[in-house]
């Protein structure tokens, strides 16, 4: 059905981005209102479309910018999953980075590229066709780079370059690809797959490689990760977007619409190609797993953590089975909701403890017990503990695993959930159990509007991360919601 309800999606992110980048440091109050009145509006947005989706109703807006190249936008069922998740997780990570950054030089800046880079994800999720994809792909490419580099000292402006060097080698093998793709089969609809028969293997899986590949650069595929663990030079909100929602996600995303949306899963399974990318995804698991048990600073070993984590819903992708697919989605949003709890919570202890480094965390519970139980809370999900949601993504895998005769993928899950565990406990049990190794200044972790939107959005998606694995049945729960969509069209 044709609607403006989808650039309006979009143009929701566009006005405050704008409006950032006009307003003067002295009008920082508008700036944060109308930042968060935005949010508030798109998620609302959001939960409209949603509502639709759920009985049937997909809208779309369409408009031919070049002769035979349409401009599709159109959110769909996974379309909707992944911008239900940018849209809520850019409200938390509007107010927690207001209070984060206080007042201070080139806010304006941040937020007005802040809000291009959810733009970006928005525009990612709900194309409608290869090349829409790709526009809003290499957008968000550039809206992020200013984010990495804000801090303008040499280690960001290093993590700047890397960033830069990795993703647009990706983003080029990426569209050499779909370019290729494109001159044998015509325009690239997710809604209509494109009729791969007559084209030789080869071409099809040459052509599979390069998209694959281009896309495993922002998904942080083992041995194209590197960009991710030194864009932790940038602050915390920035870190917090990159892991949870905008980056990484964009690029699993990505790999999604090509298995399903493109070669389909009958084709992929023809051309042998879903177990090689599992087990790609599964060596990234345990790779990144093993680098995070060795990192001594806490944010590089959350950034090797998301090496992993990501790769879980790559894993559940190309397995094809119903299981595996369910577990890969809902890992989707779990994995998002997890990781942002755990950079904001970190954010928080640097900004008012000045705490960088594992070895710092002894007494934090002590001095800052509502961040640290959040924080807890998101690492026991990344382990798997029941009743997180990290616990269904893995039982969902697991079993996903075991369904498409795969069961390598246990063991790829428990040598996980093991390092997992090794990297985070330890973490807890310094913050929790032992005396603070150093005197510890007073720290009124509550007090102030400030201080209270520095900790409390952490909070609220900790108990997010509860909630999604104990009421995982209920409707409209991204269990349910990753269900509808493997039932809708995933699983033919």
């Amino acid at each position: 059905m044709n609607s403006l309800l989808p650039l309006l999606l979009v143009s929701l992110t566009i006005v405050p981005a704008l409006i950032s980048f006009a307003l003067p440091d002295r009008l920082a109050v508008w700036r944060d209102a109308i930042n968060i009145g935005f949010a508030l509006s798109k998620l609302a947005l959001v939960g409209a479309l949603l509502l639709a989706a759920r009985e049937g109703t997909i809208t779309e807006w369409r408009y031919e910018f070049l002769p035979g190249h349409e401009f599709i936008l159109r959110p769909d069922s996974l379309s909707l999953l992944f911008v239900t998740l940018s849209a809520f997780l850019w409200l938390i990570t509007t107010v927690y980075a207001i209070a984060y950054f206080k007042r201070g030089p080139h806010l304006g800046r941040f937020f007005g590229f802040f809000n291009l880079c959810v733009l970006s994800a928005t525009g990612v999720a709900i194309s409608g066709t290869a090349i829409t994809f790709f526009l809003f792909y290499e957008l968000l490419t550039l809206a992020t780079w200013p984010l990495v580099v804000h801090k303008g000292d040499e280690k960001s402006l290093r993590a700047g370059r890397i960033y830069l060097i990795y993703t647009l080698a990706g983003s080029a093998a990426f569209l050499a690809g779909i370019v290729w793709l494109k001159s044998l089969v015509g325009t690239i609809e997710f809604t209509a797959p494109p009729d791969l028969t007559g084209i030789p293997r080869l071409e099809l899986t040459l052509i599979f490689i390069l998209c694959i590949g281009g896309l495993g650069v922002k998904a942080a595929l083992i041995p194209f990760h590197v960009w991710l663990p030194e864009a932790m030079a940038a602050p915390a909100p920035v870190s917090a977007l990159l892991h949870a929602v905008a980056v990484v996600k964009a690029g699993a995303f990505g790999i999604l619409r090509m298995i399903y949306d493109v070669y389909g899963i009958d084709t992929v399974s023809e051309l042998g190609l879903g177990t090689p990318l599992a087990l790609w995804a599964g060596a990234t698991i345990l790779y990144g797993s093993f680098r995070a048990v060795m990192q001594t600073d806490i944010k590089k070993r959350l950034a090797y953590s998301t090496v992993s984590q990501v790769s879980y819903i790559i894993l559940g992708a190309s397995l094809i089975g119903p299981f595996a697919i369910i577990g890969g989605l809902v890992h989707l949003v779990h994995q998002g909701i997890m990781k942002i709890t755990l950079f904001m919570c970190a954010g928080a202890l640097d900004n008012r403890m000045g705490i960088k480094l594992v070895a710092d965390l002894d007494g934090a519970g002590r001095a800052m017990p509502v961040t640290m139980a959040a924080f807890s809370i998101g690492a026991l999900g990344m382990i798997g503990i029941p009743p997180t949601a990290g616990f269904i993504s893995k039982w969902y895998l697991g079993m996903g695993g075991l369904q498409s005769e795969a069961s390598w993928v246990i063991a790829v899950l428990a040598g996980s959930s093991l390092l997992n565990a090794l990297y985070f406990l330890p973490l807890l049990y310094s913050a929790w159990l032992l005396p603070p190794s150093k005197e510890l200044a007073p720290v009124r972790e509550l007090d102030g509007a400030w201080n209270r939107m520095l900790v409390l959005p952490a909070a609220v998606t900790a108990l997010i991360t509860l909630a999604a694995g104990a009421f995982a049945t209920f409707p409209f729960s991204p269990l349910k919601w990753a269900e509808l969509i493997a039932e809708s069209g995933y699983l033919k």
